[in-house]
């Protein structure tokens, strides 16, 4: 294994994703595991949880990554942290397309309920593991029990947990991009205010830390949030649509030079620095971030019909 970025380790990659395991998890996972021996007749079952455990949410973010590229998104990093796991994904901006791949992930939990709930009850049934074998009972139990948690803390409509996502994408189909993640933004400080209460009240620092986690997640999406409405009140170049997302760009000195860092309106210049000249075979659109030939951008109007 090999450092990949500051902080993280490299475990391997697979299907073409790279997966990441961030230092503090390793802190996380020695007092998680030291805390729960009672749970078990000797800590190794306590480590076999913990491993099995973090494979559910690897599989989980896996579920993430390959739903984005089912639709023409990419997705090439996974990063699991103490408190779960991040799917670096970036499918195309259209609500459709999103909803679907962030989605794909609760439904990687709800396949593991489906499938593994009867099976672990007809092992119980059929070995009595509860008497022959009380440690890989209580593992058992406690996998699926805490698949479930995972499922439906997840699932919680705050944003930037999925069913926060899965809310602003729904909404973005009839509000749009910028109104749907204010809203979204507005209802996760609700809802994360109920987390600190509840940590709080449980006298739980872990929850407590997911709590700070989502708030400054939701700060971050209300920061994005008021920059899309900006955005989307600007004049745009009514000759010209992204390739990507069929945008038009908007009009002003938005795009910056590289070499002289100067600003400028890339298509008013034809995608070069009037200041130093600086020819750009690419040109990014503001709105979905992709990068496409200036030439694609073009908007040609149609042939006469004779």
């Amino acid at each position: 294994m090999t450092t990949a970025r500051r902080g993280s380790i490299h475990l391997f990659r697979f299907a073409g994703i790279d997966v990441f395991l961030h230092w503090y998890w390793f802190l996380f996972a020695a007092y998680e595991i030291s805390d729960r021996t009672r749970n078990y007749s000797s800590v190794t079952w306590n480590l076999v949880e913990y491993m099995a455990l973090f494979f559910i949410v690897l599989l989980h973010e896996y579920g993430h990554a390959l739903a984005c590229r089912q639709v023409g998104g990419t997705a090439n990093q996974i990063m699991l942290w103490p408190l779960g796991g991040v799917a670096y994904v970036n499918p195309p901006l259209r609500p459709g397309p999103t909803l679907w791949s962030i989605a794909a992930g609760p439904l990687v939990n709800v396949a593991i309920l489906v499938i593994f709930t009867p099976i672990g009850i007809m092992l119980d049934r059929s070995l009595r593991l509860a008497q022959t074998e009380p440690d890989l009972h209580s593992l058992l139990l406690a996998l699926l029990w805490l698949n479930e948690v995972l499922l439906v803390f997840n699932l919680l409509p705050i944003y930037p947990l999925d069913g926060g996502k899965i809310l602003r994408c729904l909404l973005w189909f009839v509000f749009g991009r910028a109104r749907s993640l204010m809203a979204t933004v507005v209802i996760g400080f609700i809802g994360v205010a109920g987390v600190l209460l509840l940590a709080l009240w449980m006298r739980s620092g872990w929850l407590a830390v997911l709590g700070l986690f989502i708030v400054a997640s939701c700060w971050e999406g209300l920061k994005e949030a008021k920059a899309l409405s900006r955005l989307a009140d600007l004049p745009r170049h009514t000759g010209f649509a992204c390739p990507s997302c069929n945008t038009s760009p908007p009009v002003g000195n938005f795009w910056k030079c590289s070499h002289c860092a100067k600003a400028f309106d890339t298509f008013q210049s034809q995608a070069r620095c009037p200041n130093c000249g600086t020819q750009y075979p690419l040109t990014m659109c503001l709105d979905c971030r992709s990068r496409n030939p200036w030439s694609a951008w073009v908007v040609r109007a149609p042939a006469p019909v004779e």
